[in-house]
């Protein structure tokens, strides 16, 4: 019996990490977008680096889902899109080093991130930082918010 590939749900995501020095204090953003439906998610980390969040926010994002998805995965982060697209089946070839044998930094979230890729179809997609798209200003909204608001620098809403 076929797959009935027209019943798996598409879904946008649009994901942003921030970090307030790096290492520092750092948060994340999510944007899901399905049909009209538009869910948020953020959080929080007090001591992080901007590439652990750029890719806590993409597992996040692929942690909401409920069930196997169609996914265009939208990141600023050329360290999360070519992680994903171009390097990780290296990574795992090499058992986890790179082409100077040093370990993979973030290793532990580069496999939980790859094992959820696996349960959906992604696709990643690259968008430039602050360039006025719509989403990923929002993502980076609730990053920058999330680490604001945790240090009480912004007034709780």
């Amino acid at each position: 019996m076929m797959t009935d590939i027209v019943n798996i749900p598409n879904v946008i995501i649009y994901t942003d990490g921030a970090c307030q020095g790096n290492p520092g204090p750092g948060g994340w953003g999510v944007v899901l977008i399905f049909g009209e439906n538009i869910k948020k998610l953020s959080g929080y980390a007090p001591d992080s680096t901007n590439n652990k969040m750029e890719l806590t926010a993409a597992i996040e994002g692929l942690k909401s889902l409920k069930k196997p998805c169609q996914v265009q995965l939208f990141t600023d982060s050329q360290y999360v899109k070519k992680g994903m697209s171009e390097w990780i089946e290296g990574w795992i070839l090499k058992n986890w080093v790179n082409a100077s044998k040093d370990p993979i930094k973030n290793k532990e979230l580069w496999q939980e991130l790859y094992a959820l890729s696996k349960i959906h179809t992604v696709t990643w997609n690259w968008v430039k930082a602050h360039n006025g798209d719509k989403y990923n200003e929002e993502a980076d909204r609730l990053a920058t918010t999330s680490i604001l608001m945790k240090r009480s620098l912004l007034p709780h809403e």
